[in-house]
């Protein structure tokens, strides 16, 4: 087996989907005998990578200034010395570093340019350096689309959709009702008690997650009789407190702050999948991919989204009755009504796996492999 020495590039280590998948990538990397480098600025995800066996090299290559163009000689010295093999970028800034970095060294040493387009970013040209690697990796049909539409002058024949995947040992199935998780539940967030159906819309506190979607959802299903309640894990964040204030207001005008808990996010996101009911997902902006669909079907909960971008995609092929037209308030209410009272079985297999997502990044490695 030829050793491959791989660096993965992105703007830091804090936390994310990008992050996320940087390390995954790195630790399947170890596991094959294959040499891992990340480069960023750092950040709390530094300790988890390193314990992996992964390396890591720190370089503010974010940072949206011109001053950052300073580390393209750093970046192509750093590619040389290394012998690397593989140049993945994950971001748009680090990619461009690369790609200026990459044209300064001769054919003969000169490592293979993989990209992975993580997001639906707005087209153009500076977001057109993602469609620049040898090999382009898409993280759903969604954004291989969108690539397509906005980026015609692609070579398709260079895109590789592979879809983010979940470890599903995380997310073992539970019970339909798991009692012992809805207590646990209520005894942390007191304000989830009252006997009546659980509905969580994770995610962080900005408007794009579209919390006041579901806030208005849980005021319809109340209004109709439901004793409903939602609970927003991840609303309650260090520096989104006008936000939080905002949400508090609209859920007092609606008449439903006492059915509502807004928290932190929470670590134990599969417990909070099994004591729920429905998860929501309500992005007002389509997502590039929809991973906590998969995380709540995995569990054996029923979601309900709206039926655009990547949470569209994964809903239509794992559970159709969950997606409903983009921003139709009606039409939401009745479908949350409908799993509500009657729960589809989950789905028999899901197919995106955090195995099958590193194995199919690994042979686009082994594609390129001098």
């Amino acid at each position: 087996m030829h050793r491959l020495t791989v660096v993965q590039l992105l703007p830091a280590l804090q936390s994310g989907g990008v992050e996320r998948s940087t390390l995954e990538i790195a630790q399947a990397l170890v596991r094959a005998g294959h040499r891992a480098i990340v480069v960023s600025a750092g950040g709390r995800l530094v300790e988890p990578l390193l314990a992996s066996g992964a390396e890591h090299l720190t370089l503010d290559i974010g940072r949206k200034s011109l001053l950052t163009l300073r580390h393209v000689p750093a970046l192509r010295r750093l590619f040389d010395e290394l012998g690397a093999d593989i140049v993945h970028a994950r971001s748009r800034l680090p990619a461009w570093l690369a790609w200026h970095a990459l044209r300064g060294l001769p054919d003969s040493r000169r490592p293979r340019f993989v990209t992975t387009v993580h997001g639906l970013n707005s087209p153009g040209r500076y977001s057109g350096v993602m469609t620049y690697g040898e090999r382009v990796i898409c993280v759903s049909r969604t954004v291989h689309d969108y690539v397509m539409q906005h980026y015609p002058q692609t070579d398709p024949s260079k895109l590789r959709t592979i879809a983010r995947g979940i470890d599903m040992a995380q997310f073992p199935r539970r019970p339909r009702v798991d009692r012992q998780a809805r207590a646990r539940a209520e005894a942390e967030v007191p304000a989830l008690r009252g006997g009546g159906p659980l509905l969580l819309l994770p995610g962080r506190g900005t408007r794009l997650k579209g919390h006041v979607d579901g806030l208005r959802l849980l005021a319809t299903l109340r209004a109709e009789g439901s004793e409903a309640r939602l609970w927003l894990p991840g609303a309650r964040e260090a520096g989104r407190e006008d936000y939080l204030a905002e949400l508090t207001a609209e859920a007092q005008r609606l008449g439903v702050a006492e059915a509502i808990a807004f928290t932190a996010p929470t670590a134990r996101i599969a417990e909070a999948y099994a004591a729920s009911d429905l998860v929501l997902q309500l992005s007002r902006k389509p997502e590039a991919f929809g991973r906590t669909v998969l995380e709540a079907l995995a569990v054996g909960r029923p979601v309900l989204g709206w039926g655009h971008g990547g949470v569209g995609e994964l809903l239509g092929e794992l559970q159709p009755g969950g997606a409903v037209a983009p921003f139709d308030a009606a039409a939401l209410a009745g479908r949350a009504a409908e799993l509500l009272a009657q729960p589809p079985p989950p789905p028999a297999r899901i197919p995106y796996t955090l195995q099958a997502m590193q194995d199919s990044t690994l042979k686009v490695y082994a594609e390129l492999r001098r």
